[in-house]
C-alpha cells in the first residue's frame, strides 16, 4: 500500500507540474496568435466555423510549449488508471487530486504566476493534513 501511495503522489506531482506548464503554453500560444494578422473574414457558416476550430486545435497541438506537457500529463493519466486496478479508489482519488491541487499551486508560483502565497500555503497545509488523515493508519 505504501508503494501505491508513493505512486499516487508522483502522479499528482506530474499532473500539477504539467497543469501549470500547459497553462503557460496556452497563454504563449494565445499571445502568438493575437500578434499575427487576423484571417480573412469570410461569411460564416457552420462548416467554416468547424474547420476554423479544427485548424486552431491542430495548431495548438503543434505548439511544443503546449503539446509536450500535454503528452506528459496524458502519460500520468494512464499511470493513474493502472494504479486504480491495484488500489482502493477511496484512497487513490483523494490522494492524487489533493497532490495535484497543491502541486499546481506550487509550480504556478515557481513559474512566476501571480498568486496569494499565504492562501496557497494554507490550502496546501490542509491538503497535506487531509492526505495524512486518509492514509494514516
Amino acid at each position: 500500500m505504501k508503494e501505491d501511495i508513493q505512486k499516487m503522489v508522483a502522479v499528482g506531482l506530474v499532473w500539477g507540474a504539467t497543469n501549470a506548464l500547459i497553462r503557460r503554453g496556452a497563454l504563449a500560444w494565445d499571445n502568438q496568435n493575437s500578434s499575427s494578422p487576423p484571417p480573412l473574414q469570410i461569411p460564416s457558416n457552420f462548416r467554416r466555423k468547424i474547420l476554423a476550430s479544427l485548424r486552431d486545435w491542430i495548431n495548438l497541438l503543434l505548439f511544443w510549449q503546449y503539446s509536450v506537457p500535454f503528452l506528459v500529463n496524458l502519460s500520468a493519466s494512464a499511470t493513474f488508471f493502472a494504479l486504480l486496478g491495484d488500489s482502493p479508489i477511496s484512497i487513490a482519488v483523494p490522494v492524487t487530486n489533493a497532490t495535484t491541487f497543491a502541486a499546481t499551486a506550487a509550480f504556478g508560483v515557481l513559474l512566476g504566476e501571480e498568486t496569494q502565497i499565504g492562501l496557497a500555503l494554507l490550502g496546501t497545509s490542509f491538503i497535506v493534513f487531509g492526505i495524512w488523515l486518509c492514509v494514516g493508519q
